[in-house]
């Protein structure tokens, strides 16, 4: 039998600590302690057994922010098998994509997309259970009901299972990020988990606040890492700027993981709205997922102190950068240093550049992931069995600090969300009225980047404020609207090579004119 004390996942904790609030939502108020948190997931586990669910198959689920989405997790984690969480913004098709591609046997889903279950139904025909939350929906099982219906105990044997979310790909459909799974015994720690501890100050009892959707892979995997460690996750059902702030005050938040969007938000706050809420609990406020623009971030260490930690990762798990507010102080704008795994600076034919020099961003160490039915794109991420890249570009500097400045996939990272433009690319040059088009990150103070299609029309003369419309209600009406150009610019041909090659960077060169880098 394991040591139940050297282990960490919310079944150590409801014996150590049952009516620690293991959950709070912001908004609803709606909590969860640990001892009801193991239950349900005891209970949700047995769910999936009782399907034949198991080591190595897979289960997925489509739900907003809310008080069950963690206890589903851990519930396919006590089941030992893969999970993968889908945005609940995307569309039927979008959904229905993910849910065949990764071979989910049992899929939940809440009323937040009731309209679109029918053609979800019909585009998963492998799917063998389906479940909704809150109300019926045609073709689904009450998932409240299934739950109930079985006993808290737990499984015998119990393994950990895995998650596989999905990072969109260049060709345009998202791709499963896969690892395989550990074969260990439920409740090993993970990287999240010690860094969280090491790092962050988190400690049992500690409260953590994620103010992001938790079907992105940072939020969802910080939130469980701190279930690990017995801390309690208040969950935003939505970010609002001065509701984040609210929460902070209210539950004593001692760490909490954020987008550069959000900081930009809370600082265009009023003074007087800013200074009104007690931020003096914080000991770790992590960010990640889009480049913060360094006044944002000399202002935010100006008002919650040197809390600030950052680091650069991806779904991929190949590796890791990280950097605390002082040392980011005396390199502004670096992503950090290599934590997990060796940062390597390569070129197009995979040899080390100098220091100082831009490359490709490769990491050496845990390269073991595969892109799930796409050996293509696996093979392109790798140079060598343990170096992959995410597929940024950067360079690193004397001290071995590494800075971000391009994506060699022209992927744009809009408010923290990753956006593969060739997805609206693909779509707007389905249009009529569309003879060529480019689609790319431009400069957004908010955001960062955002969305721009800039399109050679067909006719000339129809380039305007009308067809611009209509060209993003075109796009919004097959795509999730974060995937969508926010505006639109025409132009009389864009720069392509007589092969065909566009040339992209010519285009965001002019948008980006004057910035240190182009991200």
């Amino acid at each position: 039998m394991a040591d139940e004390t050297a282990l960490q996942y919310p079944g150590r904790w409801a014996a150590e600590a049952a009516d620690r609030a293991a959950i709070i939502m912001a908004e609803s108020g709606k909590s969860m302690t640990f001892a009801e948190l193991d239950a349900e997931a005891n209970r949700i586990s047995r769910v999936f057994h009782g399907l034949g669910i198991g080591s190595g198959d897979h289960v997925a689920f489509c739900l907003e922010n809310r008080i069950e989405f963690l206890a589903l997790a851990w519930g396919a984690l006590y089941a030992g098998c893969y999970y993968t969480a889908i945005s609940s913004r995307l569309t039927a098709d979008e959904i229905a994509y993910i849910v065949d591609d990764c071979g989910a046997r049992a899929f939940v889903m809440s009323p937040h997309k009731a309209e679109d279950a029918a053609k979800i139904v019909a585009a998963t025909p492998k799917v063998e259970a389906r479940f909704s939350l809150d109300t019926a929906i045609k073709d689904h099982t009450s998932f409240e009901d299934a739950v109930a219906a079985q006993p808290a105990e737990p499984l015998l044997d119990r393994t950990e299972g895995q998650d596989m979310l999905y990072s969109s790909g260049t060709t345009g459909r998202p791709k499963g990020v896969k690892s395989p799974l550990s074969q260990a015994p439920l409740g090993r720690a993970n990287s999240i988990s010690m860094m969280a501890e090491a790092l962050f100050g988190a400690t049992p009892g500690s409260v953590y606040l994620s103010p992001a959707p938790l079907y992105h892979a940072a939020p969802l995997r910080f939130c469980l890492g701190a279930h690990r460690l017995g801390c309690t996750v208040v969950i935003m059902e939505r970010f609002d700027a001065e509701g984040a702030l609210a929460a902070i005050s209210k539950h004593g938040v001692t760490w909490s993981q954020w987008v550069p969007t959000m900081f930009v938000r809370m600082l265009k706050l009023p003074r007087e709205i800013r200074t009104s809420y007690d931020v003096s609990t914080l000991v770790s406020a992590i960010h990640a997922a889009a480049p913060c623009p360094v006044d944002v971030k000399h202002r935010m260490i100006e008002w919650w102190g040197p809390v600030l930690h950052e680091y650069y990762a991806g779904t991929e798990g190949n590796g890791l950068t990280y950097t605390d507010s002082l040392d980011w102080l005396a390199h502004p704008g670096t992503v950090g240093k290599a934590l997990l795994g060796e940062v390597l600076i390569l070129d197009d034919n995979g040899n080390e550049v100098a220091v100082g020099v831009e490359g490709g961003v490769y990491f050496r160490g845990n390269s073991d992931f595969e892109y799930h039915n796409d050996p293509e794109k696996t093979a392109d991420a790798k140079v060598r069995p343990d170096t992959s890249t995410l597929g940024d570009v950067g360079r690193i500097d004397e001290d071995g600090f590494l800075y971000l400045t391009d994506r060699k996939a022209y992927m744009i990272i809009s408010g923290g969300v990753n956006v593969y433009p060739q997805e609206a690319e693909n779509v707007l040059t389905m249009h009529p009225a569309v003879f060529d088009v480019a689609v790319i990150g431009v400069p957004n103070d908010d955001f960062g980047e955002e969305v721009k299609a800039i399109v050679q029309p067909v006719d000339p003369s129809a380039a305007g404020p009308e067809l611009a419309a209509e060209l993003v209600a075109f796009c919004r009406s097959q795509l999730a609207d974060v995937k969508c150009p926010r505006s639109v610019d025409f132009r009389d041909d864009l720069p392509r090579h007589p092969t065909g090659k566009l040339y992209k960077r010519l285009l965001k060169d002019e948008y980006w004119k004057g910035r240190q880098a182009r991200i």
